[in-house]
């Protein structure tokens, strides 16, 4: 175990430390960095760019958490096993999942383009009166890019509750139906809570990408317009890479890392406290 121990505490427990001391003083470029304490973050909560990427993050990880875990749900339910062509239907919406997220970012760009594939389509059913400017409307363009991540990762959500569907044994559907309950009451009280383990891994691993998401926005609107699609991993990139306020930045990265763990944190106590109680 010593070389992998030893890998793993040069790329990652030594930066990390580095980073977190960074994210207390004024480094920038070459300049020798001096201790200012907490100037970063008290800079950070009067930034109004910063907080409102934050809100943004905030946005796109409650819409991910319940649009992508419900719509996953719904697709595992339809793609019964007992379907012919339920094999490829899955395949179809996983593969979006394991393709890479700049290609995903360009792809949807492309797709809002005005003028482009979808604007198309809607004209051609005689719904003109919905084009938008997707990605330069500041009201939509959030919304635009938070659609795609959907239909980016709705499949690992559908995978991960397929796999916990299959897990549930037949016998209990069986003695559901001679006690004469419906789908809808099969569901609830058979379904749901058997999928308990299931959904916590789904809303977790949702959680935690939605608060880092980073590659799709980058590439389909760079935060724009203005700041109306800024996260916190894109203003954190920006002012350390592109400006070189690398303290600041490793700040907001700091930030963001423990507002993930909390977060999961609070999910997953909640969640298991959710299996035990079902």
């Amino acid at each position: 175990m010593v070389p992998a121990l030893v890998v793993y505490i040069f790329v990652m427990i030594y930066p990390s430390i580095v980073g977190a001391v960074t994210a207390f003083t004024d480094a920038r470029g070459r300049n020798d960095p001096q201790f200012i304490g907490l100037d970063n973050f008290v800079r950070l909560m009067s930034d109004r760019a910063a907080l409102g990427a934050l809100g943004n993050t905030l946005i796109i990880t409650v819409s991910l958490v319940l649009f992508q875990t419900l719509l996953g749900l719904l697709l595992a339910v339809l793609l019964s096993p007992r379907l012919h062509i339920s094999g490829i239907l899955r395949t179809v919406f996983f593969i979006p999942f394991v393709l890479p997220p700049l290609i995903i970012g360009v792809l949807w760009q492309y797709l809002y383009t005005p003028g482009g594939p979808i604007d198309t389509v809607l004209e051609g059913l005689g719904l003109g009166f919905l084009v938008q400017s997707w990605l330069g409307d500041p009201s939509i363009a959030l919304w635009s890019v938070i659609a795609a991540i959907i239909w980016q990762n709705v499949g690992v959500s559908m995978i991960i509750f397929i796999a916990g569907l299959e897990r549930i044994p037949a016998e209990l559907y069986e003695a559901s139906s001679l006690d004469g309950a419906g789908a809808w009451s099969t569901f609830w009280n058979v379904t749901r809570p058997l999928l308990a383990p299931a959904t916590t891994i789904a809303l977790t691993l949702t959680l935690v990408g939605s608060l880092k998401l980073f590659d799709q926005v980058f590439v389909m609107t760079g935060g724009g317009p203005g700041y109306a699609t800024q996260t916190l991993s894109l203003i954190m990139y920006q002012q350390a890479f592109v400006l070189g306020n690398y303290g600041y930045g490793t700040a907001i990265a700091l930030v963001l890392t423990i507002l993930v763990a909390f977060a999961a944190f609070i999910q997953v106590t909640i969640s298991r406290r959710y299996e035990r109680d079902v």
